[in-house]
């Protein structure tokens, strides 16, 4: 007595098997067996509306066990293949190399996680002051600048500071951000009424008074950027020389640093075209995604602009691509794309996406403090160290 297998909403079997057929499929329908239960599984195939009615049992499966012997229907017990012996331990009680797992770490890689991070900590750190990065033969001036927010502008000025800082060179960040995010990574107050870089573009105060020591990094100084810099680039106007009075400032502080980093606000305005006037160098942080390339024609040709008008000196030495998410395809392609366009000013250093890196702000620290064994504090040392080494063999200039 057949049956009809779509009026049932059983589902075909598969091309060339017959509907009844127990010996064309197995008595299976997609992998699930269809058996007699009142068989206790030992009979054949159902057919009709019992393969409908009856739903197979789903029960767990049992746990695996190694009996000592496999039972054979109709024949004598035949001992199972003995596992294969342990081999015997070696004179410091540790296995012979041949049997120990390839997941299993040798002595030479043995070192935990947190004892490799702790080195990086340490030379990053330099607590004894051994490893010096290389002084340059004149002050170095660098803008760090993208009128693209958001591609870790401040970020780099504050961790590329400190990495030299800790490292042998006198450093002074000039906070040129109304938004005074870099006073707020390194730990300088810039609340209102405290003096700030306002104070030397409109009252000409002279830099070495607002300038304030960062606490618990020797030989870097922060001059702090508060709200008020939000009205000077309409103030600035009608200032006579209005393109060079930070230069003016930076060149009358009696003490001479090694680095002056200036970070730039995410804009082509009056305070970037004071920084590009100021400085010698220009770093460009450029994030790897789309939308911070499409920007990047602009800033190059406003560069040109203050190059052919009002700094002469003016040169795109440094670019640096952050949150680079390997991840990803895009980020790859930005990559080449960049070091293709600009040869060999991209460092070899690239800084990670590193949730470190987002952390360390909200504790007023950089990550080369607050977790200096972590892959963007490490990053952002060796690209320090290579702005370094790029200055001394170029001269000054990277």
């Amino acid at each position: 007595m057949g049956f009809d297998s779509e009026e049932h909403g059983v589902p075909q079997p598969r091309a060339g098997h017959g509907h009844g057929s127990a010996q064309a499929n197995g008595g299976q329908v997609y992998g699930r067996p269809a058996v007699n239960p009142s068989n206790d599984g030992a009979g054949g195939p159902l057919t009709g509306e019992e393969a409908v009615q009856v739903e197979p049992r789903r029960t767990a499966p049992a746990p695996r066990t190694e009996p000592s012997v496999a039972p054979v229907s109709g024949s004598a017990p035949v001992p199972l293949v003995p596992p294969s012996p342990v081999p015997p331990p070696t004179g410091d009680g540790s296995a012979p190399d041949e049997h120990v797992s390839r997941e299993t770490p040798g002595r030479d890689e043995d070192d935990p996680p947190l004892a490799m991070e702790a080195l990086r900590a340490v030379q990053i750190l330099n607590p004894s002051g051994e490893i010096i990065m290389p002084r340059p033969d004149h002050p170095r001036v660098l803008c760090v600048a993208n009128q693209k927010g958001g591609v870790g502008k401040t970020t780099t000025t504050v961790n590329l500071a400190v990495a030299l800082a800790l490292h042998g060179n006198r450093v002074l960040v000039v906070d040129l951000d109304p938004q005074g995010n870099a006073s707020t990574g390194l730990n300088v107050p810039h609340h209102a009424g405290v003096p700030d870089v306002y104070d030397c573009l409109i009252d000409n105060v002279p830099l070495a008074e607002v300038a304030q020591p960062v606490e618990g990094i020797p030989n870097l100084f922060c001059v702090p950027a508060t709200i008020d810099l939000a009205g000077a680039e309409i103030e600035l106007v009608s200032v006579v020389a209005r393109e060079s009075r930070l230069a003016r400032a930076i060149a009358a502080h009696p003490e001479k640093f090694d680095y002056v980093f200036i970070d730039c606000p995410p804009s082509l305005g009056l305070l970037t075209v004071n920084a590009l006037c100021a400085a010698q160098e220009v770093l460009i942080p450029i994030q790897c995604e789309y939308y911070a390339l499409e920007g990047l024609n602009q800033l190059i040709n406003n560069i040109n602009l203050v190059r052919q008008h009002l700094n002469p000196t003016l040169d795109v030495s440094t670019i640096l691509l952050t949150m680079y998410d390997r991840r990803t395809r895009l980020a790859d392609a930005v990559e080449q794309d960049v070091r293709n366009h600009f040869g060999e000013k991209v460092l070899q250093a690239v800084i990670p996406r590193n949730v470190r890196v987002s952390e360390a702000p909200s504790y007023g620290q950089s990550v080369m403090t607050y977790d200096p064994g972590s892959r963007g504090a490490t990053s952002y040392f060796e690209a320090a160290l290579e702005i370094a080494m790029r200055g001394v063999s170029n001269g000054g200039a990277a």
